[in-house]
């Protein structure tokens, strides 16, 4: 599963985008100046060193809330790409700090993100949980969690098993892995408005890889059967085979504490609509469960005709990164925590 699911295609228009802000560097300079002071730090007390960045809000001395970032699936480094730093600038306006680092083996960072399971994920979160209460300047009792995609395996895992984690902020989660997977699946293949023949042949090999997987064969068995390898490593097939019968409803039903599910319209990679109906089942403690659906963004809460646009999503995520994302979600996140700290009534 991907995080954040279908990044905007940013790269293959960059020399055009180059060009029409030749003239507008101030300005660019100034849209990616955040509001915050960043430190690099290293998170030590779990299996391995983390390397990380601690953002604070800039100008102050707290102590602050914490965010503890839980990235999705795939190769993220701390900042995803700059792509976090408008997030960590909106909840740096609520008072909080937010904390997140390079997945191991990204950026030379010490182990292989592939070797993880959604449990050694949690254990990870957790050991960067108890390593921030000790920072000066955070409040060990204003600590929570965002995550997105992957992560929604994750953090109902980290927060049912310590309660130092005090809120939940879930982006595009799925409940189940495997519902999820062939959501994803049909979704694409309709998306491109596949034929009822490539449909059928798609759903095919996806059931083959299946079937591998639950019999637990190895990346090498699966191949010499005639599985289909195509854009698979014998890393990723381990990963996969770890961790594809998660399920995150046990958890969700043992959460006590505010969970923020933000959810896109267009989403291709987990049905939002399978995921509210989970949430709102699972989560029946009155006042706890807080959902906000933008009808038209895709996974990575990005307007849809903003993702399908390589030039357009390239130029904001160059001259305007805080517009990338549909209006309404940044402020969204800032006041969910706001309204932790100064609840109504």
């Amino acid at each position: 599963m991907k995080l954040l699911g279908k990044r905007p295609r940013l790269w293959g228009s960059l020399l055009t985008v180059a060009a029409l802000l030749a003239g507008a560097g101030g300005w660019v300079v100034y849209q990616n100046a955040y509001d915050l002071t960043e430190e690099r730090v290293t998170v030590t007390g779990g299996k391995q060193p983390l390397q990380g960045v601690l953002a604070r809000p800039a100008g102050g001395h707290g102590p602050y809330g914490l965010v503890v970032f839980v990235h999705g699936d795939g190769p993220t480094d701390a900042t995803h790409d700059t792509f976090y730093r408008p997030l960590w600038e909106a909840m740096a306006k609520a008072g909080y700090a937010t904390l997140s680092w390079d997945k191991p083996g990204v950026n030379n960072a010490p182990g292989n993100w592939l070797d993880q399971s959604i449990q050694d994920r949690a254990d990870e979160t957790l050991a960067a949980i108890r390593w921030a209460r000790t920072r000066p300047g955070i409040d060990p009792n204003r600590i929570g969690l965002w995550g997105a995609s992957q992560a929604g395996w994750v953090m109902p895992k980290a927060a049912r098993q310590s309660p130092d984690v005090k809120f939940v902020i879930a982006v595009a989660p799925a409940v189940n892995w495997l519902r999820q997977g062939r959501y994803n699946l049909l979704a694409e293949l309709a998306e491109r408005h596949a034929s009822p023949e490539e449909t059928a042949a798609a759903v095919a090999r996806s059931d083959r890889n299946l079937a591998a997987l639950r019999a637990g064969s190895t990346f090498e068995q699966y191949r010499a059967a005639g599985g289909d390898v195509q854009g698979l490593t014998p890393e990723r097939w381990a990963f996969n085979k770890r961790n594809h019968l998660s399920d995150a409803t046990e958890d969700l039903a043992a959460l006590r504490v505010p969970v923020q599910l933000i959810l896109g319209g267009r989403d291709v990679n987990v049905d939002s609509d399978d995921t509210e109906a989970g949430y709102r089942r699972l989560i029946t403690t009155p006042g706890l469960l807080h959902v906000l659906r933008f009808p038209d963004s895709t996974h990575d809460i990005v307007p849809k005709d903003v993702e399908d646009s390589e030039l357009r999503s390239t130029f904001l995520a160059v001259a305007a990164p805080r517009s990338l994302f549909t209006p309404g979600y940044l402020d969204g996140m800032r006041n969910f925590l706001t309204s932790l700290d100064h609840p109504k009534g």
